[in-house]
């Protein structure tokens, strides 16, 4: 069945691991999933609450955070538009262990349960999409935790723009709060950071909107930065 008529099903027929599947497993995924929407600010999916599935951001930004983060408006990971997120959740029957907050108007997909399980249990596609995604999480985890330890702002705010969490695009629909939020910075300080950046030539700046014009020049920024 080509999928055209809702952004859900479209969202799911362009997973790499989607054609694989059995007709009758592919309907079961495609009427299966369903979708939530909040608003800016609003938690979507809080701390202690029961694991339903596995989520995905169809529009919008979304924001994983610990409730011991609050106090410094500090960020576990930023989720952007096309990107899947929570697989730990969804893998271990406990309750949720931290909260996804939403930074702009969002939409959430979410694969239920059962379905998740079954692809996992039948479908080599999907694991091995699954142990992908799983290591480019464990890779951003890093960076942040030694990002963290750094504590420089020109180290952390060129992390939240590098490829390793914006995998699909150059140019970030970012504002500056919510770049700040991602990093745990406060947006003049985020701004400072990135006038610097337009300045050497790494990024330009537009209402909304940050363009990354140099990957170079921005991964050896990070590398010095990471010095300091």
């Amino acid at each position: 069945m080509f999928c055209v008529a809702h952004p859900a099903e479209r969202f799911i027929c362009s997973q790499p691991w989607y054609a694989s599947l059995p007709a009758t497993l592919q309907e079961a995924v495609r009427s299966g999933v369903y979708q939530t929407e909040g608003a800016k600010g609003e938690v979507m999916l809080p701390v202690g609450s029961q694991v339903e599935g596995w989520h995905a951001v169809l529009q919008g930004l979304v924001t994983l955070r610990s409730p011991a983060c609050k106090a410094r408006t500090s960020a576990f990971i930023g989720i952007p538009d096309g990107e899947w997120f929570g697989e730990g959740s969804a893998l271990k029957a406990e309750a949720r262990k931290y909260e996804v907050v939403a930074l702009r108007p969002t939409s959430l997909l979410c694969l239920p349960l059962p379905l998740f399980h079954t692809l996992r249990d039948t479908s080599l596609a999907f694991n091995q999409f699954l142990v992908q995604h799983m290591n480019l999480r464990l890779g951003q985890a890093m960076a942040i935790i030694e990002a963290g330890r750094i504590r420089s702002p020109e180290h952390r705010v060129a992390l939240y723009l590098s490829r390793l969490f914006w995998r699909s695009t150059r140019r970030l629909n970012l504002t500056q709060e919510e770049l700040g939020q991602l990093a745990g910075l406060s947006r003049q300080t985020v701004n400072r950071v990135l006038q610097a950046l337009e300045a050497a030539g790494i990024v330009t700046l537009d209402f909304g909107r940050v363009a990354i014009v140099d990957d170079e020049a921005l991964n050896a920024h990070l590398a010095a930065t990471a010095l300091v």
